[in-house]
C-alpha cells in the first residue's frame, strides 16, 4: 500500500505518524498520507514565506506563464488524479465523476492563467495622478473538504498563484492522497516553497485550527461547513487575516406551474444529486406547485429509476457512496425522520456499506429537519405549494443563502421569481452549473468573498493606491 509524502519546500517530507485512507466503496485501505503536526506546518509557512520573497517579484507575465505550465501537468496527469479520487472520494469515474471534476480543475486553472489585474488609474490630471495596484497578500492559507477534493483545491490555489501569493494547502483528512500527489506534481514547475501541502487526521493536532490563527498566514481560503467557517472566522480574528469562506448551502428549486415535468426531470435530478448531493451548491428542497405536483414526482422517479449506483471503478455507475460515515449516518437520520413526515416516493433504505440509493421524499414541510437542515446526500424533499408567493417566502425561510433555482417554460417570468431569492448565484432551468468566468459565493450564513473570474482573483490581494 502506497505511502504519499507531503510536499515542503519543494522536497518530501516525510513524518513517523501516518494514518489510514479509505475507499467508500468498499472498506479498504487504498493508502496512508502523513499526520503532520504544529512543527511541520510551521516549516511549511516558512517555506512558503521565504518563497513568497522572489515569486511576489515576478513579473504579471512570468506567473501567467507559471500557471499555464501547472495546468499544462494537472491536465497530462488527469487520468491518474481521476483514479485516485475515485479510490478515496468514491465518485464514479463516469460521468459527473472523477474525471469530470479533472475537467473542470483543468478548465479553471486555465482560465485563471488567463487573468489579470491591471493598474487602474483613478485621476491623470493637472492636480495629479493616482493610481490603483493590486498588491499579492502573502503565504495562502488553503483548507478543502472532501467532496471535489482536486477541483476545489485548484479553485483555491490558480488565484493565489496567479496574483503572486505562495500556499499551505491541508486537505480533508478523509480524501488527502489525491491533493498529496496534485501538489507533487505542481512542484515539477514551481520553485521550491510555492505550494506546500500539510495533511493530519485533526485527531491528535487540529492543523486547519492553527492555519487559521498562524500568524504568518496572511489569507484563509476555506470550503466547508457553517459551522467550521464561523470557528476560522473566530480564530483568524487576531491576526486581521483575510477570508474567504464558502461554506454551506440549503438550495431551494422552485417549479412554478407552467413547467413541463418531462422536460425538466433530468435537470432537476442532476441539480440535486450530482456527486450523490455532495455539493455545496446542489438543490436541497424542491417546491413544486400543486397544479403538477405529482406529474414532477413522477418524472422524477422515472427519471432516477435509471441511474445506477456502485463501486466508482466500475464504468456502469453514475452514483458512488457516501464519502464517510458521519455523512451517513447524518443521511441516514433525516430520511428516517422523514419518512414518519412524508411519503418515500423512491429509496429510503441505506444499502450495504456506505452506500444510500437516490432517495425522494414528498408530503414535507418547512420545518421538518430534512427540509430545514442541509443533508449533504442523496435525499431531495419535495414541497407542495399553492401560491408563488408561499413559495418564494419558503424559499428564503433558511440562514443559507448559497444559490437557487427557478423552473418555467417562461424564462421572463421565471427571472422575476429569482431575483427575488436570497442566494448569491441563481439558475433558470438548471441548478448548480457554476463557471470559471462568473463570481460564485453565498450571502446570509452561506459565506463571505466570492470565488471565481476577475472578482474571485482581486480577493487574492491588498489594494494600493498611489499618489504622484
Amino acid at each position: 500500500m502506497k505511502k504519499f509524502a507531503a510536499i515542503i519546500d519543494g522536497k518530501e517530507f516525510t513524518v513517523s505518524s501516518e494514518f489510514s485512507v479509505h475507499n467508500p466503496a468498499t472498506g479498504e485501505v487504498v493508502g496512508h498520507a502523513p499526520n503532520m503536526a504544529k512543527e511541520e506546518l510551521d516549516a511549511a509557512v516558512s517555506a512558503a514565506k521565504t518563497a513568497f520573497v522572489t515569486w511576489s517579484s515576478q513579473s504579471d507575465e512570468f506567473l501567467q506563464a507559471a500557471c499555464a505550465a501547472v495546468t499544462a501537468k494537472i491536465e497530462a496527469h488527469s487520468a491518474e488524479l481521476a483514479e485516485l479520487i475515485t479510490l478515496e472520494q468514491g465518485k464514479p469515474l463516469n460521468g459527473l465523476g472523477s474525471r469530470w471534476e479533472m475537467g473542470g480543475a483543468v478548465a479553471w486553472a486555465g482560465y485563471t492563467s488567463g487573468l489579470s489585474l491591471p493598474k487602474k488609474v483613478l485621476q491623470d490630471n493637472e492636480q495629479g495622478k493616482v493610481e490603483l495596484h493590486r498588491k499579492p497578500l502573502g503565504v495562502v492559507g488553503s483548507i478543502t473538504p472532501w467532496n471535489f477534493p482536486v477541483m476545489i483545491a485548484v479553485w483555491h490555489m490558480l488565484p493565489a498563484l496567479r496574483t503572486g501569493n505562495t500556499v499551505v494547502i491541508k486537505p480533508s483528512p478523509y480524501t488527502p492522497l489525491s491533493t498529496l500527489r496534485l501538489v507533487e506534481i505542481m512542484n515539477e514547475v514551481l520553485p521550491p516553497g510555492v505550494v506546500n501541502v500539510v495533511t493530519g487526521d485533526d485527531k491528535a493536532f487540529n492543523l486547519g485550527g492553527a492555519m487559521s490563527s498562524h500568524p504568518d498566514i496572511r489569507k484563509i481560503v476555506f470550503t466547508g461547513s457553517c459551522a467550521t467557517g464561523q470557528k476560522v472566522m473566530q480564530s483568524a480574528a487576531d491576526t486581521m487575516k483575510r477570508l474567504t469562506l464558502e461554506l454551506g448551502g440549503n438550495d431551494a428549486g422552485i417549479v412554478l406551474p407552467d413547467a413541463v415535468p418531462e422536460q425538466i426531470a433530468e435537470g432537476l435530478f442532476w441539480g440535486a444529486f450530482l456527486n450523490n448531493g455532495q455539493t455545496c451548491a446542489a438543490m436541497k428542497r424542491l417546491y413544486v406547485h400543486e397544479s403538477i405536483h405529482d406529474a414532477v414526482c413522477d418524472a422524477l422517479v422515472a427519471y432516477a429509476k435509471n441511474i445506477h449506483v456502485g463501486n466508482g471503478l466500475d464504468e456502469k455507475s453514475m452514483l458512488g457512496p457516501v464519502q464517510n460515515r458521519m455523512q451517513f449516518d447524518k443521511v441516514a437520520r433525516l430520511v428516517a425522520d422523514a419518512k414518519g413526515r412524508g411519503k418515500v416516493l423512491m429509496g429510503g433504505e441505506p444499502s450495504e456499506g456506505l452506500f444510500f440509493p437516490p432517495t425522494i421524499i414528498s408530503g414535507l414541510h418547512n420545518g421538518d429537519p430534512l427540509v430545514d437542515e442541509e443533508q449533504f446526500g442523496p435525499v431531495l424533499p419535495i414541497i407542495r405549494y399553492s401560491d408563488v408567493e408561499e413559495a418564494v417566502r419558503m424559499a428564503n425561510d433558511s440562514p443559507n443563502g448559497l444559490g437557487g433555482s427557478v423552473w418555467s417554460s417562461d424564462k421572463a417570468a421565471a427571472r422575476v421569481i429569482a431575483s427575488r431569492l436570497e442566494c448569491g448565484s441563481v439558475w433558470i432551468n438548471k441548478h448548480g452549473a457554476i463557471q470559471p468566468n462568473a463570481p460564485f459565493g453565498g450571502v446570509k450564513a452561506s459565506g463571505i468573498g466570492v470565488e471565481f473570474s476577475e472578482e474571485g482573483l482581486a480577493e487574492y490581494t491588498d489594494i494600493q493606491v498611489v499618489f504622484a
